[in-house]
């Protein structure tokens, strides 16, 4: 069709007059020119643009993403059980519920509602929860606990309220749990999250925030092989967080188990002899320096620290004396039970024979000084094991005076005073030998014939602990070797490993046993000569603590033959007489262990 005849729109209906398409190339082509600059210009700006966000900046962008898709979930590790020497469970694990929170999940500044709520449903402060998600960053992608062992009634609330709480979410761990209490809380310790100061110490070592670690005890000596390995779950999520699919995984490895030496029948009575008594009680096997029982009061029940502790529990700690005192391994004044010392001494000096026979006293002059007997008026002449079943001060002062200060301080070396004993327990104190050196740097004064007799019947600035002591009674025990006390038994190390000799003559470990026996047999602790148990050889003590009350002390070993256990009882400002005050705690203890370790019928009685 002709152009002039093509059907053309009415006029009047568009804004401009249609004319013929002309060729205006000339005319029109530096627009061109421009227009295609312009496009070569924003494109290649584009282009410059998307080959920066992709090469140089697409590591750093595709982190980006990730975070806000992928989700890190940690799993811990199920703890090591902790058993007593039968395989009875004396620390273990129980599943409960824990509160988590991402941080990632939200924008800062929609945290503070979120955690207004949190705080009111689980009774945590608002800026202790705060703090936990500042400490990791609010771009972090791992959940963080902020609460554990929830109970029924919580779970409920968070689940009402859950629109409310994006970015918390409850999940299903395992949580330490101690079945026995109070029992041997001391030695097992407790657990708890790590502080600011114990992280940045365990960082490198692959701890976390939120990680726990052992604070006190077994827990805290053998972390390395209860605590496990990590593991956990790299899963990507949606916009509401549901999980879309898992992208890796790691199984958490538990803990190993640990077997310690103790004996629950034995730790238990010892727990029940002391009762509300503030002291310790000792029970451990002289042969190798395996701890049977380790007892100390005022306790803890460990239970507190595995949960958030309330403050009810927080109220009576307080009112309990130094609760977290293992007095077992503190030291005080030994008293008379040092007498072992000073015999060892005087025999093995060579300046006494195991047939010497001294008179006792009233009291020893030393110039102004009067170092009086017990009973005040003496006891007549004596041997060495009439001296020891007596408990007689005068008779040791003559042993401690004639030796002399040097001697007596290195037996008390020699028998462990003043060092640890090795225990595999954190906190043990080494105590005091006092000598000259010390006397002058404390006081200020030379070293008297006074202090001598003190010293000798362990008195003065002498500090051991009962588990010392009870080193010191396993000497005669099992024919003069010094232990070592453990509660882990290293594989293929035998009883020997665990002990060292003293070189005692012959002579001096049996004047020592018929000393200790006749303790039972006719002396201080003849109330405790009980048909219930094997012979038990023994000694008593008390310890002077002005102006409080006296300590009272007593050891034991049994059977006297053959021993294999020995027990040391300490209580603090007990006042009376250790045979009389602390010596039925050691029968209590004793009979536990007989009970559960019954001796050969033709045993003597």
């Amino acid at each position: 069709m002709p152009l002039a005849q093509s059907k053309l729109p009415p006029k009047g209906i568009y804004s401009f007059n249609y004319q013929p398409y002309q060729r205006t190339f000339g005319q029109n082509g530096r627009g061109l020119a421009l227009m295609i600059f312009v496009s070569l210009l924003l494109f290649g700006g584009i282009g410059t643009r998307l080959a920066y966000l992709q090469i140089v900046e697409g590591q750093h962008n595709r982190k980006l993403a990730d975070e806000n898709r992928i989700r890190l979930i940690p799993k811990p590790p199920e703890r090591g059980k902790i058993l007593d020497r039968k395989g009875r469970i004396l620390a273990g694990n129980q599943f409960s519920y824990s509160v988590f929170v991402w941080p990632i999940a939200k924008k800062r500044a929609e945290w503070p509602q979120t955690l207004e709520l949190l705080s009111e449903i689980l009774n945590v402060p608002a800026a202790e929860i705060e703090k936990t998600i500042e400490k990791a960053g609010y771009n972090s992608p791992s959940l963080l606990r902020v609460a554990k062992g929830i109970t029924q009634a919580q779970i409920v609330a968070l689940e009402e309220h859950k629109s409310q709480l994006a970015g918390v979410e409850v999940d299903r761990e395992a949580q330490r749990f101690y079945p026995l209490g109070e029992v041997a809380s001391h030695v097992l310790g407790y657990i708890g999250e790590l502080d600011e100061e114990e992280l940045a110490q365990n960082k490198e070592r692959g701890y976390r925030l939120g990680d726990v670690i052992g604070k006190m005890g077994i827990e805290a000596s053998y972390e390395s092989q209860l605590r496990g390995t990590w593991g956990g779950q790299q899963v990507e999520v949606d916009g509401a967080g549901k999980v879309l699919r898992i992208l890796g995984q790691k199984r958490a490895r538990p803990g190993n188990d640990l077997t310690l030496t103790l004996d629950l029948d034995v730790q238990k009575a010892a727990e029940a002899a002391l009762g509300n008594r503030r002291g310790a009680i000792v029970a451990l096997d002289p042969r190798d320096g395996s701890v049977l029982a380790m007892a100390s009061r005022p306790a803890f029940d460990p239970n507190w620290f595995a949960n958030r502790m309330t403050e009810r529990q927080w109220q009576e700690l307080q009112q309990r004396q130094n609760p977290f005192v293992n007095r077992a391994i503190q030291g005080f004044p030994p008293a008379s039970t040092f007498k072992i010392v000073t015999t060892t001494a005087g025999l093995e000096s060579g300046k006494f024979s195991p047939d010497t026979v001294l008179m006792t006293y009233a009291a020893l002059n030393s110039g102004s000084f009067a170092f009086h007997d017990w009973n005040r008026a003496g006891f007549g002449p004596l041997t060495f094991a009439g001296a020891m079943a007596w408990s007689s001060n005068t008779f040791f002062g003559q042993v401690g005076r004639r030796v002399g200060e040097k001697t007596l301080i290195d037996w008390a070396h020699r028998y462990g005073f003043g060092q640890k004993t090795g225990l595999d327990l954190p906190g043990e104190a080494a105590g005091l030998v006092p000598d000259l050196a010390w006397k002058r740097k404390t006081f200020g004064d030379d070293w008297y014939d006074g202090d001598t007799l003190i010293f000798s019947i362990g008195q003065g600035a002498l500090q051991t602990s009962p588990l010392q002591v009870a080193v010191m009674f396993a000497v005669p025990a099992n024919g003069g070797f010094k232990v070592r006390p453990h509660f882990v038994q290293l594989p293929n190390k035998s009883p020997q490993a665990w002990r060292e000799s003293l070189n005692l003559k012959p002579s001096t470990i049996q004047v020592l046993h018929q000393g200790l026996r006749q303790v039972i047999t006719n002396g201080t602790g003849s109330g405790l000569n009980n048909p219930s148990i094997p012979p038990l050889a023994g000694k008593s003590g008390t310890g002077e603590d002005p102006p409080r009350p006296l300590h009272t002390w007593f050891g034991a070993y049994a059977p006297a033959d053959k021993p294999e256990i020995v027990v040391v009882v300490f209580l603090e400002n007990s006042g009376g007489g250790g045979g009389s005050t602390a010596g039925p705690l050691m029968l209590q203890t004793m009979q536990a262990y007989f009970k559960a370790n019954p001796p050969p019928k033709n045993t003597p009685r």
